[in-house]
């Protein structure tokens, strides 16, 4: 038997077996069962979805003679004209090759005729979009009232450019983009199926690499097992597909943390050897350090989408970074992004910007300063890893003695707490703190002129 690729081998028969679509298929299922059937159709959504694949259950399941809720039997004369693509009342025609008007006429008359076994005539065209505005046009009586035997189903990538006049004459349906763990489960069962040993960061990175297309992931599969053969794992799926590693995230993170300004030349350097492009390098960068942000406010790794070796990684960064630090880091980055698309030479604007990146201080604003001042407390401060003492960032209008002055209360509390194992809350006062009546007035003047009450 001549090979047949995954995505064709493993295309979803019944409304069951298609991944990620169960809103769709419930709903289509149901008005099969209930016998509410439109008399038109549209589904929209990003390629590899499962669009067609939808469209062509539904035509087998509405002519099927042994449908069971809603589903095909593939048993039954019907299915098995259709499955072996015999079946002259199911017609499916390609939008983007039949687009003139011409074609819609010919469709038109092949309307009016009667189903020849089945219960309907059903006329499935794929990418609808690629009609012209004539042919629209000469559609849209026959779409309004068809005849009662006629169904269309229409698929595209591009609803968009579907008119309003035809989307309001069908039931619209949006398929929405397949989950990373979906898309992982699926190529697992693939690959059990075919006695493929490939372990769980292989399947993270074809299926990050699919970004929500099932069709896409199992083409990028058979790549990899064609390369690989019968054992596959991560580093046989990064070199095949010249992913960057994740791992060089996580020193650029660490670097920040530890000061550590030659690596920003060094990853340069592997980026470049590599020949991995820098924009999608930045795009990752990106999203590592969101990644970060979301751990450290969930507590969990709940919104990271990678493999569990990798949230475990960022399960070690939850004392390491704050909010506010991380946001500058995201906005910073992506102010990156955009010079980088325009730079003449990227290599050297990545290693300013990761120098630059590195050399970012802990910041801790005037306001939570001033809070802490107000209630006579100094929270305590998260332990960072080799992390240099953190500046005052003020954001309000004060002056380089001001500035000065507060941080000299900030670095004595801490010195304060550093002596002992546990840190303990001070409370701040003129005897603890050895501040003086010039330093005093100072520090109220700013309280006052931010509206808090005088500090004694």
């Amino acid at each position: 038997m001549n090979y047949v690729v995954t995505a064709r081998k493993w295309r979803p028969q019944i409304f069951q077996e298609v991944v990620g679509q169960e809103h769709i298929s419930k709903t289509v299922k149901n008005a099969i069962v209930n016998n509410r059937i439109a008399h038109a159709y549209l589904f929209a959504g990003p390629r590899g979805v499962g669009k067609t694949t939808t469209a062509r259950i539904l035509a087998k399941a509405l002519n099927c003679k042994n449908n069971t809720n809603g589903e095909p039997c593939n048993n039954c004369d019907t299915c098995n004209s259709f499955n072996s693509s015999q079946s002259l009342d199911i017609i499916e025609i390609d939008g983007a090759s039949n687009r003139r008007i011409e074609d819609i006429r010919s469709l038109r008359e092949a309307v009016k005729y009667a189903p020849t076994t089945g219960t309907y005539k059903i006329f499935i065209i794929d990418e609808v979009h690629m009609l012209t505005t004539e042919s629209f046009n000469a559609l849209l009586k026959t779409l309004e009232e068809p005849p009662e035997h006629a169904i269309f189903i229409f698929a595209t990538t591009d609803v968009h450019k579907v008119p309003l006049t035809i989307i309001s004459r069908c039931q619209r349906f949006d398929f929405r983009r397949i989950e990373l763990d979906a898309i992982k489960n699926q190529l697992a069962k693939i690959a059990t199926a075919d006695n493929i040993s490939i372990d769980d960061q292989a399947l993270t990175f074809i299926s990050k690499k699919a970004d929500g297309a099932l069709r896409d992931a199992q083409s990028l599969f058979d790549q990899v097992v064609s390369f690989g053969g019968k054992r596959i794992d991560s580093t046989v799926v990064s070199k095949m597909l010249n992913l960057i590693d994740e791992d060089i995230y996580f020193k650029i993170s660490d670097a920040i943390l530890n000061k550590d300004f030659l690596e920003a030349f060094e990853i340069s350097k592997v980026i470049y050897d590599n020949g991995w492009n820098y924009i999608d390098f930045l795009s990752g960068l990106l999203e590592h350090f969101r990644n970060i942000l979301t751990t450290i406010l969930k507590q969990d790794t709940s919104f990271v989408e990678s493999s569990e070796q990798v949230k475990k990684m960022y399960l070690e960064y939850l004392n390491s970074f704050s909010e506010s630090d991380l946001i500058r880091i995201l906005t910073y980055l992506s102010k990156v992004e955009r010079e980088l698309k325009i730079s003449q030479n990227q290599k050297l604007l990545m290693e300013i910007s990761l120098s630059h990146l590195i050399g970012l201080e802990s910041t801790t604003t005037i306001s939570e300063l001033v809070k802490s001042i107000q209630s006579g407390k100094f929270p305590e401060q998260p332990v960072k890893k080799n992390f240099s003492k953190p500046v005052v960032n003020l954001t309000e209008k004060t002056n380089a003695s001001s500035e000065k002055q507060i941080e000299k209360v900030y670095s004595v509390s801490e010195a304060k707490t550093s002596d002992s194992v546990e840190p303990e809350v001070s409370n701040i006062s003129n005897v603890d703190t050895n501040i003086s009546t010039e330093e005093n007035s100072l520090i109220n003047a700013i309280i006052n002129e931010l509206g808090g009450r005088e500090f004694k």
